[in-house]
């Protein structure tokens, strides 16, 4: 029976092979691994094992790998964590919700966000430099093969191109996909750019002048996802439709059809030696896709509730590692996925029925707890704990990082401060704060939220 493990254990140092694939965010990688730069990576000791991560707040949106052979994960929870033992090096900075982080050769990491922004870390102390020039969520990254170019793309309906070297610099914008950009990826020699889109197109960029080349394709609906493999010819995507192609890189044409009857596709990954695609679906399936033939090996119904939001193969290519709803990352040996165990064991708050709870904690279920814990402790969440929040200054915690808003507010929350501030939305009466903008139209609800606040947070309870 395979051990079950919670956490990183000790690594040994490997040489990597060599790496054909493209693939969002590792694209230099590949190309510097081909040029026959020996990169030694740690591959766990656990290999083939199931694992866990656990100690996010919210659901995993992002998984990475650095050269180093730790995990990293970007969550809801608004944290970065960075995996070399059971407790992960937690990096906080970003606004809200981080949907995609990548790794750097120089040991640090890019990250991207709902906040607009990129951040570009410094793992030993923690720090972060804010990359402003979106006007949209941030929801995927890549890497130029001579790492000193991030692309970046973001639901603005542009593509960035930033410069790593000028990390001040404002970034080469472009334009040209009539929506939410979704993904991006470079070629092999850093010269093009590709990117996959909501208005359902793939194009191809000259990354010198930042003109658009070309127009790959067209699917209809949105592209989600994208591989590409220069070395041999093809472009995979994935789409809101549920379509899974892949198509010629020179002709455009359709290499092979892998769609099934599930949609959205969320998540595509591509294993070290090309040989293997995984794809994470909106129904809560991974699937395994052989690439020399283009066919099903695997078809796992990863949880029960909810998307398969992020996907990537370990460094030997023995395990996937995937986020979704739970607030854990998990890992399966790939040849045994059918027999792996699911995600989401217990039904996260915000699911729970709504004829399960009284009214007013089924409002603190859907406006609040993915974002707040109502204990002490304080769980890691993208905000602060509400307990004891009735009566409390507004930014008062001094372990959690307020928005500057918060921090110097003279706020009180009280019965009335609460009911505002849902009313008319944290947008209109907290401006620059973190907290999303919702609302909370019914009056009624609005006091039965307040009335289980009272009761679910005193400091005398639990």
């Amino acid at each position: 029976m395979p051990r079950v493990a919670e956490g990183p254990a000790p690594v040994r140092r490997v040489p990597l092979r060599n790496r054909p694939v493209m693939r969002p965010g590792r694209g230099a990688f590949g190309a510097i691994l081909s040029a026959g730069i020996a990169i030694l990576c740690a591959v766990p000791a656990w290999a083939g094992d199931f694992f866990t991560l656990k100690g996010h707040g919210g659901p995993i949106k992002g998984i990475e790998l650095t050269d180093d052979g730790a995990i990293v994960t970007a969550s809801l929870d608004n944290a970065v964590g960075v995996w070399r033992a059971r407790t992960p090096l937690w990096l906080d900075g970003h606004r809200a919700a981080v949907n995609t982080v990548l790794a750097l050769p120089d040991g640090g990491l890019l990250s991207g966000s709902d906040d607009f922004d990129l951040r570009l870390w410094d793992i030993a102390s923690g720090s972060s430099t804010p990359l402003a020039g979106h006007r949209g969520k941030v929801m995927a990254l890549a890497l130029s093969p001579d790492a000193r170019t991030a692309a970046s793309a973001s639901w603005d309906g542009l593509v960035g191109l930033w410069d790593l070297t000028q990390p001040g610099a404002p970034p080469k914008l472009l334009s040209g996909h009539g929506s939410g950009v979704n993904d991006v990826a470079f070629s092999a020699d850093g010269t093009r750019l590709y990117s996959g889109a909501s208005d359902g197109t793939v194009r191809v960029w000259d990354v010198a002048s930042g003109a658009q080349t070309r127009l790959l394709l067209q699917n209809g609906f949105g592209v989600n996802r994208i591989i590409l493999n220069e070395a041999a010819g093809w472009l995979a995507y994935g789409a809101v439709d549920g379509v899974t192609r892949v198509v010629d890189l020179e002709t455009g044409a359709q290499i092979a059809d892998l769609t099934l009857e599930r949609r959205p596709i969320l998540a595509m990954a591509a294993s070290p030696d090309g040989t293997r695609i995984a794809i994470g679906d909106g129904e809560g399936y991974i699937s395994i896709i052989a690439t020399d033939r283009w066919s099903y090996v695997a078809d796992f119904r990863a949880t029960l509730r909810g998307p398969v939001w992020a996907l990537h193969f370990s460094a030997d290519g023995a395990n996937v590692h995937a986020g979704g709803l739970d607030t854990a990352m998990y890992s399966w040996p790939v040849d045994g996925l059918k027999d792996g165990q699911r995600m989401v064991s217990e039904t996260p708050s915000f699911l729970v029925a709504a004829d399960a709870v009284d009214n007013g904690e089924r409002q603190y279920n859907r406006k609040c707890s993915i974002c707040h814990a109502l204990g002490p402790a304080g769980e890691r969440r993208a905000g602060p704990t509400l307990h004891g929040i009735m009566g409390r200054h507004a930014g008062a915690l001094a372990e959690y990082a307020y928005s500057d808003t918060l921090s110097n507010s003279d706020i009180v929350w009280t019965d009335e401060t609460i009911d505002a501030l849902f009313d008319i939305g944290p947008d209109d009466y907290i401006t620059g704060s973190k907290m999303p903008q919702q609302r909370i139209t019914d009056a009624k609800d609005r006091q039965d939220l307040i009335a289980f606040l009272k009761r679910a947070t005193k400091k005398d309870e639990q």
